[in-house]
């Protein structure tokens, strides 16, 4: 095995070419920044507002938070990956770049993991007919641990040893020490989830649809749509939306990385699917605050007393 070989040797073994030049680092590292000062400071505004705003003491915006939480460590991880790339990146041990990689992982494996069980707490909100979920406290709690307890997991496999250390001729291009049957397994797995968030929206949406329009006939032809689950389930959506797009190219050329597809030139395309993958971390404390008038105006107030 090849615990003790610094990146360089995995980067050579694995043919990748991750150089940049001097002036489009500083450009990355400048801009990138930015974003991620963005983000850590609009994300911890929205864990605040939810914190100290008592009409958001419901199960929904919990888990709001908690993804707002992971949003904030994908923000760290950017920082840390911004500073530890290029020619610096070849100069990292195997356990630098393992925590590199692994604090991504983590966040994208908990902003997913999240959206999934939001999207289960407004399925069980819509079926009942109500704004918010019966769930406990104490429901809510464990489900937040789980999520943090799985992501944790899966940004650790790589570490626990599914990885080509061992076995040279299994490695990725775009992680040269991850094994192709890895990159396999987290991208099917990501896109499979994406996919049963999907078909859970197109449940919801079409009893929404439909019980609507049942009200609708009982009344004088329209309902008060902020007393439904209508307008917090719309901010999923745009949220679910904005993860899919940004995340769902980035799978494909994981997969297409692990399939060992030689003619797809992954590496050309890793920028810019980072780039998009930063950019949703941005979207999210937007969609909340522009989707939600109340979460507007508590993010306004915090930003008064800052």
């Amino acid at each position: 095995c090849h615990y003790n070989q610094s990146m360089e040797f995995f980067y050579n073994k694995s043919s990748t070419n991750d150089c940049w030049d001097r002036p489009q680092l500083i450009l990355m590292q400048v801009v990138g920044s930015f974003f991620c000062c963005f983000i850590l400071l609009s994300n911890t505004m929205v864990i605040a507002a939810v914190v100290t705003n008592k009409r958001f003491h419901y199960p929904f915006y919990y888990l709001l938070a908690n993804l707002a939480a992971s949003d904030f460590l994908a923000g760290i991880a950017y920082v840390y990956l911004m500073f530890n790339t290029g020619e610096v990146s070849r100069t990292l041990t195997v356990t630098g770049y393992l925590i590199r990689q692994g604090l991504l992982d983590v966040s994208l494996s908990a902003s997913l993991a999240n959206l999934l069980v939001i999207a289960l707490e407004r399925y069980i909100s819509v079926m009942s007919w109500k704004v918010h979920s019966n769930l406990t406290k104490r429901r809510v709690t464990l489900l937040i641990m789980a999520v943090w307890a799985i992501s944790i997991f899966m940004g650790a496999v790589p570490s626990l040893g599914w990885n080509c250390i061992c076995k040279l001729e299994d490695c990725s291009q775009l992680a040269p020490v991850f094994s192709r049957s890895y990159l396999v397994f987290w991208s099917v797995s990501n896109l499979v989830v994406f996919l049963v968030m999907v078909v859970i929206y197109v449940r919801i949406y079409a009893y929404v649809k439909k019980k609507t329009l049942m009200l609708m006939s009982h009344t004088s032809g329209s309902i008060n749509r902020k007393k439904t689950p209508i307008k917090l389930i719309k901010t999923v959506m745009v949220v679910l939306g904005a993860f899919v797009v940004c995340w769902t190219p980035g799978l494909v050329v994981l997969l297409l990385d692990g399939l060992n597809c030689h003619s797809c030139n992954v590496m050309k395309l890793k920028r810019w699917l980072l780039l998009l993958a930063v950019l949703n971390s941005v979207m999210n404390p937007c969609i909340y605050s522009y989707k939600d008038e109340e979460m507007w105006a508590t993010l306004k107030n915090l930003a008064r007393c800052v």
